[in-house]
C-alpha cells in the first residue's frame, strides 16, 4: 500500500482513476492568490460592461456599439442621425439624453419621412393637409424651411405615427422615451424639474428664475403644430412638448408637456395627430 506524503508546502491526496491511484494536489497559496486576482479582474470587467449596457450606473460612461461609432462617453460625445445631424449628450442619473430636439428627415432604414407643408405659415391655411394624415409625418413651425431659425432652434415636429414607426426614427442605439422613462428623468431632477431642466435662454417667455438648467438638459420651447393642422402662435414660447411612446388610446397618446412657469412637467393625454419635439435616450 502506498504511502500518503504529507509536504510542508504541498498536500498530496490519493483519488481512484480507471482504477489506478493518482496524486491530487491542493493549491498553494500563491495558486489561490492568483486565482482571486484573476477573478477580480474579470468581475470588474463583467462589472463595468453591466453597467454601460445600464446607462453607465457609477462607471464612466464608455460604450461601443451600434451608433455610437465606436468608443462613446456619454456627455463628451456626440451621436449622429441618418440625414448625418450631430447631437449633443448629456448623462443625467443612470440616463443619456440627446441635448437638443430631433431634426431628421429619415427614418433608420432610409425610407423618407413626409414633409407636411401644408395650410402657409399658419400651418391651418388653404390647403391644410395635416389633419388628414394617416401616417408619420414631420414640419417645421412656421412651414419654414430645414435651414431656416425655427428649425435650427427647435427642431422638428413629428406626430406620434413617426415618433414610434417600427423603422426607427431615433439614430440606431437610441429611442423614444416612455412615460416612465421621462418620469425617471424628473424624479432625478426633482425637486422643481421644470426648472431644473429648462434652458436657460431667452427663447423662453417669463424670468430666468423659472429656468436654472441644473443638468445640462437645455430644454427649449417646442411649440406644437395642433391636429387641425395649425400651428401654436403668440404663446409658443411658452411651452415645451415632447412626445412619448405611450399610448393611451387608438387616437391618444401621452406627451411631457412643460410651461414656462411651470416647477414640474406634466404628462397629458393628447391626440397622436398633435405636431411635438421628440428627444432620443439611449438604449
Amino acid at each position: 500500500m502506498k504511502k500518503i506524503i504529507v509536504a510542508s508546502i504541498s498536500l498530496f491526496t490519493l483519488a481512484a482513476l480507471n482504477g489506478q491511484a493518482v496524486e491530487q494536489r491542493l493549491p498553494g497559496a500563491e495558486e489561490i492568490s492568483n486565482r482571486r486576482t484573476s477573478f477580480n479582474l474579470e468581475e470588474i470587467k463583467v462589472r463595468w460592461k453591466k453597467a454601460a449596457l445600464e446607462n453607465c450606473t457609477g462607471v464612466p460612461c464608455t460604450t461601443t456599439g451600434p451608433g455610437t461609432g465606436g468608443s462613446f462617453t456619454c456627455g463628451t460625445s456626440t451621436v449622429a442621425d441618418i440625414d448625418g445631424n450631430t447631437y449633443n449628450t448629456v448623462l443625467i442619473g443612470t440616463q443619456c439624453w440627446t441635448k437638443s430636439n430631433l431634426k431628421v428627415t429619415k427614418y433608420n432604414d432610409g425610407t423618407a419621412i413626409p414633409l407636411d407643408a401644408s395650410g402657409g405659415s399658419t400651418g391651418s391655411g388653404a390647403g391644410e393637409t395635416w389633419s388628414t394624415q394617416i401616417a408619420g409625418a414631420y414640419c417645421i413651425l412656421d412651414n419654414e424651411p430645414s435651414s431656416g431659425t425655427n428649425a435650427s432652434n427647435y427642431g422638428f415636429l413629428y406626430n406620434w405615427l413617426a415618433a414610434t414607426d417600427p423603422k426607427k426614427i431615433c439614430p440606431a442605439g437610441w429611442h423614444v422615451p416612455s412615460e416612465a422613462e421621462y418620469i425617471t428623468l424628473t424624479t432625478f431632477a426633482s425637486p422643481n424639474p421644470g426648472y431644473k431642466l429648462k434652458s436657460t435662454s431667452s427663447l423662453w417667455a417669463g424670468s430666468l428664475t423659472n429656468r436654472t438648467d441644473n443638468f445640462g438638459f437645455s430644454m427649449l420651447p417646442s411649440y406644437e403644430r395642433a391636429p387641425g393642422g395649425g400651428y401654436l402662435i403668440g404663446v409658443g414660447n411658452q411651452y415645451a412638448n415632447f412626445w412619448t411612446t405611450t399610448t393611451v388610446s387608438t387616437t391618444n397618446a401621452k406627451q411631457m408637456a412643460t410651461y414656462y412657469s411651470d416647477n414640474a412637467p406634466s404628462f397629458y393625454s393628447s391626440n397622436k395627430k398633435i405636431g411635438n419635439a421628440i428627444r432620443c435616450l439611449k438604449d
